[in-house]
């Protein structure tokens, strides 16, 4: 993901779906779903007049998700346009460490032109490693690189205007060919994470990924947690193609927050970890959300 230092945020969703040939599936199925040998049905929900909270009791993973996708806020970039900006920080797997990445990025979506702002902290050794919270503050002190970008130098994960059915997204984000492959899982929740890290998704358009995130087979729900900077979510989890993925989201307006993967077999570790830091719109480029 790290391979070409002037486009971090395609190298970020080339890592996450990478390595989809890794061997041993190791997918989990909750007591709701059966295992199977055709392509899951990605059911649209909106069709549903009623959905119970998300965070109410008694409810399987794919049924928080769709309540959560029918109920998602709105929030001040879903209605200004401009310049997309997102600031995400990366730590990646290389090929015996792990390298850390602090990108700012923005992005004229009517021709791809832009500007990005990376910082970078040395490498850590080996692969078993875990982000920490001081991590993440180091990355103010370490030095920046601008890069300016002309026209069509920068893109957004997959074209817009974005599909708004859940079925057509993850033919998008994953071959319907490969639903019977062991990855199969893992490819759908890296695509949408690679959606979030790298354009800006609206009310509808979060609503639609979790729509996705709803039909994965054998996704599981762990609880409330918080991020290594302290943000509050709904942990789900995928472990398929010998690796474990989780992501945060908020329960609110459906935004990912963070998401990592660990890796097992021959060499297990940390695979990708992403803190989504901030997303919405500016009006110029080295212009942030906050201070």
């Amino acid at each position: 993901m790290m391979a070409t230092p002037t486009a971090p945020a395609r190298r970020l969703a080339v890592s996450l779906l990478g390595s989809v040939l890794l061997s041993g599936c190791h997918a989990t199925t909750p007591a709701h779903q059966n295992p199977t040998s055709t392509p899951p049905a990605i059911a649209d929900s909106r069709t549903v007049a009623t959905q119970p909270a998300a965070t109410g009791p008694g409810l399987t993973p794919s049924q928080r998700l769709t309540a959560l996708a029918d109920t998602v806020t709105a929030t001040p970039g879903d209605t200004t346009t401009a310049l997309t900006y997102l600031h995400t920080q990366s730590w990646t797997s290389a090929t015996n460490a792990i390298t850390r990445t602090d990108l700012r990025q923005w992005r004229r979506d009517t021709d791809g032109s832009g500007q990005e702002a990376i910082r970078r902290l040395p490498d850590l050794p080996g692969l078993n490693h875990q982000p920490e919270r001081h991590e993440s503050a180091l990355f103010t002190q370490a030095p920046e690189t601008t890069t300016e970008h002309l026209s069509g130098g920068l893109h957004p994960y997959l074209p817009e205007p974005l599909p708004d059915d859940a079925p057509t997204l993850a033919a998008m984000l994953a071959p319907r060919e490969l639903a019977n492959e062991p990855a199969y899982p893992r490819l759908l929740a890296n695509g949408v994470v690679a959606l979030a890290t790298t354009q800006y998704l609206n009310q509808a358009q979060r609503a639609t990924s979790l729509r996705v995130l709803a039909a994965i087979p054998g996704i599981t729900y762990r609880g409330q947690s918080a991020d290594i900077v302290g943000r509050a979510g709904l942990t789900f989890t995928i472990t398929a193609d010998g690796s474990t993925s989780e992501l945060l989201v908020n329960p609110d307006s459906g935004e990912i927050l963070a998401a990592h993967e660990r890796l097992s077999g021959r060499r297990p570790g940390l695979f990708s970890a992403v803190l989504i830091l901030e997303r919405g719109h500016t009006t110029d480029a080295g212009t942030t959300l906050r201070p």
